[in-house]
Order: C-alpha cells, then structure tokens, then sequence
C-alpha cells in the first residue's frame, strides 16, 4: 500500500507527540522526586529566626543540637520532645523549666511555643528553642507550624514552673504509654508535687447540643483512667495523634485538648505518685499578676469553646459556664429560610443558650398574660413540644401561643402596640409583627429571639383569624378544643393547652406527629431519627 505524502506527515506529527509527552511526563516525574526531597530537607533544615528560636539566640540547622528537626545532633536516638504551651509573658518561669529539663538531659529537644513573640523576650538557655505559631508573611509555611519542629515519636506537654527532679522519670511515662498497646488510653500524665491536686473527671462533650460536661470520677488511685484531667499535671502523647488533632495546642492546653480526645473516644492514664516538682509556687508573684492571669484565662477559654461550637460547659461542682448569646447580644443565629434554622443543616439543634432565653421570655410572657386576664394556649410547635418533652422542641427557634382577640385589651403591653413598640421595664420588646395582624415579644432589643402571640376569635363555633401564614399547621379549629382550657408542664412552668393535646395536634399536623418528630421543613432538612 502506498502512503501518500499527508498521511506520512501525519504519522511524524503523532510519532513526535508521543515523544514530547514521553519526555514531559519524564521531566515531572523528577521534579515531584526532588520536591519530596526538598521538603523533608526543609523539616529537617534550619528556620528563620521569627519561626524558630530561643530567645535572641541563633538557628542550628542540620547537624546542628537543636534536636527538633530531625539533624544529627543531640536529637539522634530521642523519643520524646519536651513541649511547654501555657505561660504567660507578664510573669513566667520558661527559662528555669528549660534548665531544669537540660540539666537532667540535655540530649532532649526543649521547645517552647507562644502565639506572638512574647515582651520581654525569653530568655532561654542552649538547647531550648521558641516557635512562634502566629504566621509572617516572609517566613514559609512550616515556619510556623510546630508539626515541622518535633520529630521525636513522644511530645511531653509540661506546664509552667514545672522541674525534672527524677531523670528517669520520662522512661516510665513511656513505658506506661506503650503498655496500653494502642488502646483507648492515648495519654499518660504524672502529677506535679505541691501543685494543685489534679483532679480525674468524665468529659461528655455534645457537639449537638453546643454542650459539654464534667463530672467527678475517681482520682489518686493508682492508673485512673478518665477523659479530662483539671489541675497540674505532666502529659505524654504520641507526636502523631497530638498533630492528628484539629487544633494541637489550643489555648487552654488541657480544655482544648480534653475536648478534642474526648470526642475521639481516647482516655488518660493518671500515674499515682509525682515524678515531677514545682519549685514556684504560687506560680505569681502578686495578686496583680494573678489576676491578668486569670482574666486571661477566661479570655482564652471563650474564645475556644466558641471556635469549639461549646456553648454551655457543666462543670464538675454543679456550676455552669456560657458561651453564647445573652440579653445584651445578639441571637446565636441568623434570618431563618424555609424554616430551617442554619444551625440544622450543622446537624446541631438549638443552641442552649436560645433554649434559655425563649425560656425566660416564656415564662415572663405568660405570666403577664395571666395576671392580665388574656386567654391563652400553647399552639402548633410549642404545642407539640409540650406533648413530647415538657419544653420547646430541641430544635425549636420560638414559641408559639394563641391568645383571644377580645381579651387584648386587658393587657396594656398589647393594647397600644398599633402605635409602635414597648420596651417594658424588663428588657423585653413588645411589638406588632410586619407580617401581619399578630404580636411578638422580643427577649431585648440586642436579642430578638421571641415568642410569637396570635390573636383568634370564634365564629360559629370555630376559631379563626385574621392573617394566615403557608404553614400546613395554620388553620382553623373548633373552639371546644379551649373550653376548658388544661394545664400542662413547659419549659420549666405551668402552661395551659388544649383539652384533647392529641386530636388538636393532628388535626393541624396529621396523624402520628407525636410519635414521629421530624424537622419543619424536611424537603430541606430532615430529621435522622437514628441519632435520638
């Protein structure tokens, strides 16, 4: 067969094609080898100054006794890294912790770690470095992330003021760590002598619910196993499940870390007896000092269970922290669409600090009402709540209540409204809604989280009213369901419903909404009954 003079053409141009992307793929093929190189050169390699290092004092890069980033020097056959996070810059004791460690073994990498550079400097001995976490923008990326600066199997997380009094006492850790043979206990921690008692607690943390709570289990016997600790103590971890956590080294150390554990199922081994000692003690020298410290504990720790989605933490004593929304702020969440609150498609429910505030308006709401001689009843949600839980719906964004049309003028919160709104002498804002002929009582003028007041009225027998909204559940009902009225648990007080909870409830929802909570808008969201 002859080959025309195209078709030998178009057979070179394929053959050179070929060749060209034989050569390309050739050429990045070795550029990704040398990059791989190159970074496990640069975790091994020296830092620029503002990243990595202690105090004034200069970079060891490779083969350098740094032993932080994997060169030959003193790092050579470690196991662990001695890790300080939590000290303060007014006041600490970094330097004394650092030569205590040293002293004992100096072949150990020492690294202390701070968000900004501290004021005043650290001023560290040989051996000891400072990673700064906050990034700059002409440093590179590993600069900053402590990742890059333990190479070392083990992180020891030590507290401030804390010294190495037992050299071996490291080896034992290790040992205890390693004997659970990768079980659910993923630390080790030691107390530290005449500190204060470190405390063994059961950590449930319900990301759902925005909650997290503690609560006393044993302490001080030999290999208590626990979820959190609370007080001073010495922790071993394995680098790679340290630096598998979302946040490592969140400030504060502990909650931050107890948290993340906990959520993963992961349990604390507390050793018995005290391996290690504090010399400082009080850790401050003035009531001053003491104070800026814990007004920057508090600082550190709502601005962590924020970024956690913690709201609400229930502490081992009984007490409640809150870190959410109150009467002076915001609600936690925004314009509701197509009734789904943008916290379900998280799938959380209702944050518990709003559970609380529609509360509050509640219970204020109907007290006034009563007192007032204004008729009322739990309607649809609320309703519904009442029946299932005694309370709003867990997923519930405000409460709903009919009230009678003619009773209105009864009450002087409402009776004037159609002239603008009342903030009464609580905080509490009255008000006729936009949407249409209905009231709503707001938790302040910050907070808008409310319950809604619907007036109806008879006619013939049924119970109607003026606006409507596309809600399946709005639409008339006979008034005997209100005569007599009922009273019935909700949200913490006595409310009055229906007198046939049921009928009334499928009449507006259909049959077997009781039984079969679902979301109120599942062609958005729906409902995974499995996680009741």
């Amino acid at each position: 067969m002859r080959v025309s003079l195209c078709q030998g053409l178009l057979s070179g141009a394929i053959l050179l094609n070929l060749l060209i992307l034989y050569f390309v793929s050739r050429a990045q093929q070795q550029m990704m080898e040398k990059r791989k190189e190159l970074g496990r050169g640069t975790r091994r390699s020296a830092l620029p100054a503002s990243g990595l290092g202690g105090g004034l004092g200069v970079l060891v890069g490779v083969g350098g006794d740094l032993g932080v980033g994997g060169g030959e020097g003193h790092s050579r056959g470690q196991r662990v890294t001695v890790l300080l996070r939590e000290f303060e810059n007014f006041e600490n004791y970094v330097g004394d912790v650092a030569n205590s460690f040293l002293r004992q073994r100096p072949e150990l990498p020492f690294l202390a770690v701070a968000d900004m550079s501290p004021y005043p400097p650290l001023l560290l001995p040989e051996g000891a470095r400072l990673l700064v976490l906050s990034p700059s923008p002409d440093q590179p990326p590993q600069a900053h992330r402590p990742e890059f600066h333990v190479q070392t199997e083990f992180v020891l997380l030590v507290p401030d003021g804390v010294e190495l009094e037992q050299p071996r006492a490291i080896e034992r850790l290790i040992r205890e760590l390693e004997g659970e043979g990768g079980g659910p206990v993923r630390l080790v921690a030691s107390p530290v002598l005449a500190r204060s008692a470190v405390q063994c607690l059961h950590l449930r943390v319900n990301l759902r619910e925005w909650t997290a709570t503690y609560s006393p289990a044993a302490s001080g016997s030999s290999g208590s196993v626990c979820t959190a600790l609370q007080g001073d103590a010495v922790v071993l971890i394995r680098t790679e499940d340290l630096f598998n956590l979302s946040v490592p080294l969140g400030r504060p150390l502990f909650s931050s870390l107890f948290v993340q554990t906990a959520l993963r199922g992961w349990k604390v081994k507390l050793l018995e007896s005290p391996c290690f000692a504090a010399n400082h003690r009080p850790l401050f020298s003035s009531a001053h000092n003491q104070w800026k410290a814990d007004t920057r504990l508090k600082e550190t720790t709502g601005k962590l269970m924020r970024s956690f989605g913690l709201k609400r933490l229930l502490l081992s004593d009984g007490k409640e922290q809150w870190y959410g929304c109150s009467k002076e702020t915001p609600r936690c969440f925004g314009t509701v669409q197509d009734d789904t609150p943008d916290y379900l498609y998280l799938d959380r429910w209702t944050p518990p600090c709003c559970l609380r505030a529609l509360r509050e308006t509640t219970k204020y709401v109907i007290n006034i009402l009563e007192t007032s001689g204004v008729r009322y009843w739990l309607e649809g949600g609320s309703l519904l709540g009442a029946v299932r839980h005694q309370d709003i719906i867990p997923w519930d964004y405000d409460v709903d209540l009919g009230i009678y049309l003619e009773d209105i003028p009864n009450c002087d919160h409402l009776k004037n409204l159609d002239s603008g709104s009342l903030v009464d002498a609580n905080g509490y804002v009255w008000e006729r809604a936009v949407e249409g002929d209905f009231y709503r009582v707001q938790y302040s003028e910050a907070n808008h989280l409310h319950v809604d007041l619907w007036p109806f009225y008879p006619r013939n027998g049924v119970m109607t009213k003026d606006t409507w909204t596309e809600h399946k559940q709005d639409v008339e009902f006979p008034e005997h369901f209100l005569q007599p009225l009922v009273p019935m648990s909700f949200a913490g007080i006595t409310a009055y419903g229906p007198n046939n909870h049921r009928a009334f409830l499928e009449l507006k929802f259909g049959e077997g909404v009781i039984e079969n909570p679902q979301y109120p808008n599942p062609t958005k969201k729906r409902l995974d009954r499995s996680k009741l």
